[in-house]
Order: C-alpha cells, then sequence, then structure tokens
C-alpha cells in the first residue's frame, strides 16, 4: 500500500520549488554583453560578484532548510507561516540583486540587499529554533551551539546593514563574512548520531550500536524497512533496541532468564 506523504515532505517540496523559481530569476536577469570580445565580460564583474553571493546565500538557505525539514516529524501552523514568511523575504532577493548590479554597488541599494538578509535570516532563526525546540533529537547543548551561531550570523548582518550606509564596500564584505558561518548546517546527521551516542551513554551502555546485517535481520523486517528508508541508517528505536540496557527486555528474554531460576527452585525443593 502506497503511504501518504508526510506534511514536512510537502513543506520542504514547496520550499524546493521556490527556491529553484528563485535561482532562475537570478540568472534570467543577467545581461549578456554585446560585444564578442572577453573584455566585456570585466565590466560585468560587479553584476557577476552580485550574483555569486546571493547565489550562496540561497544554496546555504536551502541546506540548512532540508537538515531543518529531517527533524520535523509534524508540521504545525506557526511552523507553516514562518515558513511563508520566511520565503517570502527570500523571493525578493533577485529584485535587490539587479539593483546593486545596476548601480555599482551605491549605498542605498546595499543597504537594502542588507536590510532583506537581516529579515531573511531573522525569519529562519525563528523557524530553526522552533523546529528544535519541538524536536526530541535534538540535546540541549547541540541547540545552545545553533542558537549561538545564528545569533552571531544575525548580528554580523545588522552591522551590514549599518555599515552599507557608510561604506557600501564595506557593508557588502561584512554579508559575505556572515555567510560562512552558515556553510556548515547547524545540526545535520553527524550530531544526530551523536545524541543517539549520547543518550544511550546516559543510560550506563558502553556497547557499540550494531549496524551489520546481522543486526538488521535480528530486528525484524520492520526494523530493516525503516533503516532503509532512512539514509542515516540510525534511529531511536534502532539503538535502544541494541544496546540492552537502554530497553526492556522481550517476552522470550524474560522467559529465557526465568526458566533457569524455575528449575533451581524445583532442585532445591526435592
Amino acid at each position: 500500500m502506497k503511504q501518504q506523504p508526510r506534511d514536512a515532505d510537502r513543506l520542504s517540496a514547496y520550499s524546493d520549488a521556490v527556491f529553484a523559481v528563485i535561482v532562475t530569476i537570478m540568472v534570467l536577469q543577467l545581461s549578456a554583453p554585446h560585444s564578442p570580445h572577453l573584455s566585456a565580460l570585466i565590466k560585468l564583474w560587479q553584476p557577476a560578484v552580485s550574483y555569486l553571493v546571493s547565489y550562496v546565500f540561497i544554496a546555504i538557505i536551502w541546506i540548512n532548510h532540508h537538515y531543518l525539514s529531517r527533524l520535523t516529524r509534524a508540521t504545525t501552523l506557526p511552523i507553516i507561516w514562518i515558513n511563508f514568511v520566511h520565503l517570502f523575504f527570500v523571493s525578493l532577493l533577485p529584485f535587490t540583486t539587479a539593483w546593486i548590479a545596476q548601480t555599482r554597488l551605491a549605498a542605498t541599494p546595499v543597504v537594502t540587499y542588507a536590510a532583506l538578509f537581516v529579515c531573511a535570516d531573522g525569519t529562519y532563526n525563528v523557524f530553526e529554533r522552533r523546529v528544535l525546540r519541538e524536536s526530541d533529537e535534538v540535546t540541549d547543548q547541540q541547540r545552545r551551539m545553533a542558537r549561538y551561531r545564528s545569533l552571531v550570523a544575525f548580528a554580523l548582518f545588522t552591522s551590514a546593514a549599518v555599515l552599507a550606509g557608510f561604506v557600501p564596500w564595506a557593508g557588502f564584505g561584512l554579508i559575505c563574512l556572515a555567510l560562512v558561518l552558515h556553510l556548515k548546517p547547524d545540526v545535520g546527521v553527524r550530531r544526530r548520531r551523536r545524541y543517539y551516542r549520547e543518550r544511550c551513554r546516559q543510560g550506563s551502555c558502553a556497547a557499540r550500536a550494531r549496524q551489520s546485517r546481522p543486526a538488521d535481520r535480528a530486528d525484524g523486517p520492520a526494523m530493516h524497512l525503516s533503516r532503509r528508508a532512512d539514509p542515516a541508517h540510525l534511529t531511536v528505536q534502532s539503538v535502544l533496541n541494541s544496546h540492552t540496557c537502554c530497553r526492556s527486555p522481550s517476552r522470550s528474554e524474560m522467559t529465557g532468564r526465568t526458566q533457569p531460576a524455575a528449575k533451581a527452585r524445583k532442585v532445591r525443593k526435592r
């Protein structure tokens, strides 16, 4: 029977479509030179740089949005509206990119460009905080680290918007510096694996998670299908099932443990 798509998958698919349209609009705004010589391309270096920065910003947003959507098990109405507001500010990026390209990085267009980054990053921070707060696959330390990086990037974007009013080149460079903080996703697959390991250590378990094929067969066909569907091959249930101290024993294990004790009692009675 075909499974119905999750709400988080629908939200992620819609966001992917919006990002693809935004990138297409930006590249269509690049005007080709009328001269057949390569020297004509040198004069277009400022529009090319503005397009590159905007493209990297959209790529960073999509990567972080992708990892956050994997942590979203159920979408609520506030998460949907926050995502729509975030996409609204991102959709204005082609307009501001063309403006600073045509005005050769003038003060007012760069200020507007940086202010748009502030709004887009601010709404993303709210979206990230909401998703991480409702997810049980992230530790408190990971939430604090993600929050710290988001606040630092937001402060840099805000400083760039203020500095661009006086020195547009410096403000544009500060925007590029702030983008470096989001090159690596705040919460990724490795952190999810680390969360599972930390959860098992808290239960005083020193055994390692069995990820081999015999372990998959021991977990049963349902667990094998869930691991095949998950690229990380690690779920909370699979890790807890592979550690004896983190799960309750099965009925067969209970009977296997009680049978020797019952036999010993019969021998003592005789």
